[in-house]
Parts: C-alpha cells; sequence; structure tokens
C-alpha cells in the first residue's frame, strides 16, 4: 500500500542555530532567503498527547523549487525534534505534504502503524506522523489551505527574484 500520496512539498532540518543555518545553506546550495519566525507559538500543541509547548523557531526558504525549512528548538522539552536530535544536533527531520482531508489522512497513517507524535494549528491544521521505522524521519501532514498555498508561493517567488546574497535571513 502507498503510504505518501500527495507530492512532497517541503524538506525540514533541525538546526543549532538559525541564522547560521540561513546562512550556510545560502552559500553551499544558493537556497533562501529564509523567512524566519522566533519563538514561534502554535495554537493547540500536543506531544504524544499531552499539552505541550517547545520554544521554536522557524526559518522557511526554497532552494530551487524545494523548500527548505530549518527548526530550531531553544530547550529541552520533550517534541517530535528532540525525539530525533538533542540540544546541539542537527539532522534532517521530515518531509511535509499538502493534504485536502486532513482527518481522513491522519487516521489512514494511524492505521497503517504510524502514530500522530505531534498535532498543532499554525495557518491550518498540523500531525507529525511517527514513519521514522519505515523512512527514517517524521511525515508532516499539513491541511492544505488557500493561505498556506500563498505563503508557499511569495516564498517560492522571493527566492526567484533573490540576488542569492542579500539579506539570506529575514523576519517573518
Amino acid at each position: 500500500m502507498t503510504l505518501i500520496k500527495h507530492p512532497i512539498v517541503q524538506q525540514a532540518y533541525v538546526v543549532a542555530d538559525m541564522d547560521s543555518a540561513c546562512r550556510h545553506w545560502a552559500a553551499l546550495l544558493g537556497a533562501g532567503p529564509f523567512y524566519v519566525s522566533r519563538h514561534h507559538r502554535s495554537e493547540g500543541v500536543s506531544y504524544r498527547g499531552q499539552p505541550s509547548g517547545p520554544d521554536l523557531s522557524y526559518g522557511f526558504g526554497y532552494a530551487g523549487t524545494a523548500q527548505i525549512q530549518l527548526i530550531e528548538q531553544h530547550d529541552d522539552t520533550p517534541s517530535c525534534y528532540r525525539d530525533m536530535y538533542a540540544k546541539g544536533e542537527e539532522g534532517f527531520h521530515h518531509v511535509a505534504i499538502l493534504v485536502p482531508d486532513f482527518e481522513a489522512e491522519k487516521k489512514r497513517f494511524e492505521q497503517c502503524g504510524h502514530p500522530a507524535v505531534t498535532e498543532l494549528f499554525s495557518a491550518a491544521r498540523v500531525a507529525y506522523m511517527d514513519t521514522r521505522g519505515i523512512l527514517g524521519c517524521f511525515v508532516e501532514l499539513y491541511e492544505d489551505n488557500p493561505g498556506v498555498r500563498e505563503s508557499f508561493r511569495n516564498w517560492q517567488a522571493a527566492h526567484e527574484a533573490w540576488d542569492g546574497h542579500t539579506d539570506p535571513v529575514r523576519e517573518l
């Protein structure tokens, strides 16, 4: 049975220092500019069924047609990020897909043995499904909606118009 039935729209990495990571990705891959939301607070965050609130910063940019998300966790609150990386460690964390029927897709992943570890609301409903056993990473289900699509288009347009050097880190 095919697990991922929608296009992968994002690759995400946990980083130790957001600004350094944004500059590194820009210099190494021409990725960016990165739009950074510092100490981001999402609504209704739960981790393994319990209310949670890790201190996170997110950076969003593009490398060609690939959307790159960088994630820095500033504390040691249990999270799906700390499930893979201790403070100061870095690496690939998840792929994201936009799903038109969020509840049905979440249920389908769970029925396939991949439970939701983290759930939240940030411009749309989000669930991190634990697919580490078969993929080595999480799959983020992101509810598809026009606002999310517009943000993605704006970040990609900024990348296409960018000179590759000026202001690789921008506040969101």
